[in-house]
């Protein structure tokens, strides 16, 4: 006897939505990975997760989001200093602004994503540093990708060592997915530019195994030959 096909929810329609829409994001890191590294890996995963996000959450009717969409418009054109700052003869609230008044919230947090972007971009690694580490969310994607952003700030201020540490915790942080070669490939970089080559190999070695048709993994042999040089 056949079954009655299951009527899919309007919750299990965007669910699907936010699944593909977070998988294209990861597919454009892939692709644009080298070419944007310039702005660090971090920050890179932190922009597009932070979009995934605020691409699905639009008719989440609290203040911070209202306030959050508000000043997207100007992170998106790349007013960084005015996305922090906000436009109050606009009404428009900044990011530090979200941040200070709903920072327990949700989007609270996930402006703290953006916040630290923000710095990050303007080389103010201090405060892009203080934002990312301030980040508390339970889904473990976007906590890796403060984590990652963390390490990208540790990594412009010279302190290798420190950026390796992150980069390792966002891996571990990451549950695996398509972000996590990324991570480990940075994790080791860092540790080899830190002088600690018998990590750096630990770790390519680590990615080289785990995802070895990954192109981070066909990257790594560079990363290996520096460190048994």
């Amino acid at each position: 006897m056949l079954k009655a096909k299951k009527k899919i929810t309007k919750r299990e329609i965007k669910e699907d939505k936010l699944v593909t829409t977070y998988f294209e994001a990861q597919a454009f890191i892939e692709r644009n990975r080298k070419v944007l590294s310039s702005i660090g890996v971090g920050v890179l995963i932190v922009a597009v997760v932070g979009w995934v996000y605020f691409n699905n959450v639009r008719e989440a009717r609290t203040v911070a989001t209202t306030d959050l969409g508000k000043v997207m418009q100007y992170y998106d054109q790349g007013h960084y200093q005015v996305a922090i700052d906000g436009v109050p003869q606009e009404n428009v609230r900044g990011l530090k602004a979200i941040v200070e008044s709903y920072g327990s919230t949700p989007s609270g947090e996930y402006a703290k994503l953006y916040l630290g972007n923000a710095y990050y971009v303007l080389g103010k690694y201090d405060e892009a540093l203080a934002a990312y580490l301030d980040v508390d969310l339970s889904d473990d994607t976007f906590s890796a990708a403060a984590l990652a952003g963390a390490a990208a700030c540790y990594e412009a201020k010279g302190e290798f060592a420190k950026a390796a540490q992150y980069f390792e915790r966002a891996y571990r942080q990451d549950g695996r997915n398509v972000l996590s070669p990324g991570y480990l490939y940075d994790t080791a970089d860092c540790f080899l530019r830190a002088g600690e080559r018998d990590k750096a190999r630990e770790y390519v070695e680590q990615l080289k195994k785990e995802f070895p048709n990954s192109p981070e993994a066909r990257q790594s042999d560079r990363l290996l030959g520096a460190a048994e040089s």
